[in-house]
């Protein structure tokens, strides 16, 4: 770069720009304006010497790094080529390295015999489920989106998802391992939690089956519990067929994380669905503890009786917020074979003693008024014109008429000469309890306030939950055969991980929809062979910049640099540096939540 004086010889004028000089591909050398200036005489009236003044302008301009980039007016599109990119993925990248999968799924493909590479699919599946939720057609069709060299085919890819199938229980071993040696995790206190993902399918099969479905539809379903660790980053998960009752799940999946982890006593919290006596019994007999919420109307009536009686309650809060608990003796029923029928048969078991905690807060009572009234406008909708209903659409209503009844096959309302009308007694019944709520623990000798803030982290897994359906589109499920559905679901779990621990590693201050949506906007475009021009950076990713080391924000990179920042975000942590590295950093979030009844 130099100052360059040009006479006008017209005006006599002298006119000032900052020139380069540089060699074509013939390797002559070429000048080319790089700045214009100004007239001297007009830069004299501003700056006492302009000449000295850019000539160092010129010094400091030559030694920036720029590049001029020629683009043909009439240039076309190569359509062999992906111009635009994604450069976001090197967040979960860097995760992903630091758990060290890649290492895992390379030797989970020795002595096999297929060609392709099982690990680069796992990468493009994980990393296209955070920003791309689609099927595995279109996701295979998209992978030139990643600076990855991704040499496999659509088959290779649903090939793929056997394979993983048969890794999903190590795979889960291995990350929890690499969490806990990482993040300093303790895996004792477990929040558990079941949900389910429907099919668009009429098809049943022994996984998919319909059941009760969260989200009340009549589709096919896949149960899937899921346990978090007490920072709600995922720990486990275990899946069960469609039909299978919430509490039912428990055993079976808190059996697994005992053996594959190694855990010797934990305590369990999980929500009313999971409260039934085989649970808190099979608790009891590991010497394990549990945590669970309990329904005061449908409590026993010695419950109902002591959560009513206004003695014992603390003085009220200004919110008029109050507790009381109590220890005592209970006695739980539990599953006891099978009778002739193919009911399940019960037996009456005594438990020596169990904390109940009880509480009132005017905002649950108000909630629950409103959530009752808006079912009541529907139930008298129903009475109204009862053609227009059925088992699915009445949920929530049907419960406060009297004399209604559903097809068993169909779940039509049936045409009965019974008078349908709302069930008043109900409705005053209900409306006693409003407001007060009961947690039920084997730990006695946890304060209430311990109990209360441990059970209010169960909202944890509920948002886990819904990143699953809304973010990472984990449902409606496209794979049919039972080896692709497990593996489909090893993947959602993997980017669930990944999405979790960034969230966690930058301190609870971004939703994961935000991180998600940083990563996704954190696009370039194509210049030419050597140069990518980007376009987007928030707040976000100048914190994933502090946190995971990445370089989002540069306007322009060349293919080298981006190249290089790949293969930094593949390098694996060193082992003794490994330990704990994140647990200082990263404290349990506090996110002010509240115990929301169910």
């Amino acid at each position: 770069m130099y100052l360059k004086c040009v006479p006008i010889k017209k005006t006599g004028r002298v006119y000032l720009e900052i020139a380069q000089s540089y060699r074509d591909s013939d390797g002559k050398t070429k000048v080319r304006i790089y700045e214009k200036i100004g007239y001297l005489d007009e830069l004299e009236k501003i700056t006492e010497d302009p000449i000295s003044h850019y000539k160092e302008y010129a010094r400091k301009a030559g030694r920036r790094k720029v590049c001029r980039i020629e683009i043909p007016l009439n240039e076309q599109i190569d359509r062999n080529n992906a111009h635009s990119k994604n450069y976001g993925y090197i967040a979960l990248s860097k995760v992903y390295h630091e758990l060290e999968l890649d290492k895992f799924f390379d030797n989970m493909r020795r002595n096999k015999r297929f060609e392709y590479n099982s690990e680069g699919i796992m990468r493009l599946l994980v990393y296209s489920r955070v920003l791309y939720p689609c099927s595995k057609k279109r996701t295979e069709e998209i992978k030139d989106k990643y600076f990855e060299c991704f040499d496999f085919s659509l088959d290779d890819v649903y090939d793929s998802l056997a394979h993983f199938a048969e890794c999903a229980e190590k795979a889960q071993r291995h990350l929890h391992e690499k969490v806990t040696i990482q993040y300093g995790r303790k895996a004792n206190l477990i929040y558990y939690d079941v949900t389910n993902y429907y099919f668009e399918t009429d098809v049943q099969d022994e996984s998919r089956m319909r059941g009760y479905s969260k989200e009340n539809r009549r589709d096919p379903l896949i149960q899937m519990g899921m346990a978090l660790d007490e920072n709600g980053i995922p720990m486990a998960y275990k899946t069960f067929p469609g039909n299978t009752n919430d509490s039912e799940t428990y055993i079976p999946a808190l059996k697994c994380i005992k053996k594959e982890f190694g855990v010797e006593r934990a305590i369990v919290v999980a929500d009313k669905g999971l409260n039934c006596g085989d649970n808190i019994v099979f608790n009891s007999a590991l010497g394990d503890g549990y945590i669970f919420s309990q329904s005061v109307k449908g409590g026993s009536d010695e419950l109902k009786s002591y959560v009513l009686d206004p003695r014992g309650y603390s003085k009220p809060t200004a919110e008029g917020f109050k507790k009381k608990s109590r220890v005592c003796p209970v006695t739980v029923k539990i599953t006891n074979g099978t009778t002739k029928s193919g009911r399940k048969s019960k037996k009456t078991v005594p438990l020596e003693a169990q904390k109940q905690v009880v509480f009132y807060s005017p905002k649950y009572a108000e909630r629950a008024r409103k959530k009752r009234e808006a079912a009541l406008v529907k139930a008298e909708a129903l009475i109204a014109d009862p053609a227009k209903y059925s088992r699915a659409t009445s949920y929530g209503a049907a419960g406060y008429v009297l004399n209604v009844e559903f097809d068993k096959n169909t779940g039509e309302i049936l045409k009965t000469n019974k008078k349908l009308s709302l069930d008043y007694a109900k409705i005053k019944e209900e409306a006693k309890y409003d407001g007060f709520y009961a947690i039920i623990t084997s730990e006695a000798a946890m304060s209430d306030e311990q109990i209360i803030d441990t059970y209010r982290g169960l909202w944890q897994i509920e948002d886990t939950f819904k990143i699953t359906k809304s973010v990472l589109c984990t449902r409606p499920v496209y794979v049919y055969l039972k080896e692709h559905i497990d593996g489909h679901f090893l993947v959602c779990y993997i980017a669930l991980l990944l999405l979790r621990l960034i969230e966690f590693r930058l301190g609870g201050r971004f939703s994961a929809e935000r991180i998600v949506e940083a990563m996704r906007e954190s696009t370039c475009t194509r210049l030419d062979d050597n140069h990518y021009l980007f376009h987007y950076a928030n707040e976000v990713t100048d914190a994933l910049n502090v946190e995971l080391q990445t370089d989002f924000g540069k306007r322009v990179m060349s293919l080298g640099d981006i190249r290089t920042s790949l293969s930094e975000s593949k390098k694996h942590l060193d082992e003794n540096q490994a330990k704990g590295i994140y647990a200082k950093k990263c404290s349990r979030r506090t996110v002010s939540h509240t115990v929301t009844p169910n």
